[in-house]
């Protein structure tokens, strides 16, 4: 079975670290792989800290469900398919924007969670990775 790897882990972050400079927000990124298990992880320089563990939950969540978190949150709502899905998993479920899972050959390998700014600049900061 495909998956990231360490070295797959350190492009990532690093494109993603790229973008987050450009738009001026330092952020955590987590990458985890085929199997949900974390990578890697960065606290850039001025990321807050009650992000580390949302950044490593978004990618675990997006990883799971094979889903962008984004997706995710537009099902999560009242009314919706997926209502009340972030209380499942023991909490570990994140539904708002920034965990994008990862393919290779269209075959989801891993995923990549940002977390540290405005749902936008997330879920621009994980495309990027």
């Amino acid at each position: 079975m495909a998956t990231v790897n360490l070295a797959d882990a350190r492009r990532i972050i690093e494109a993603a670290e790229a973008r987050a400079a450009e738009i001026g927000q330092p952020m955590n990124i987590a990458v985890v792989d085929v199997g949900g298990n974390l990578v890697a992880h960065v606290r850039m320089d001025g990321a807050w800290m009650g992000s580390i563990d949302i950044s490593v939950n978004k990618a675990w969540t997006s990883r799971a469900f094979d889903i962008a978190t984004k997706d995710l949150g537009a099902n999560a709502q009242p009314g919706q398919q997926f209502y009340g899905i972030h209380a499942s998993n023991h909490g570990r479920v994140m539904i708002f924007a920034g965990g994008v899972p990862l393919r290779r050959g269209g075959e989801v390998v891993g995923a990549v969670g940002v977390s540290g700014g405005t749902g936008e600049q997330e879920q621009t900061v994980a495309e990027a990775g």
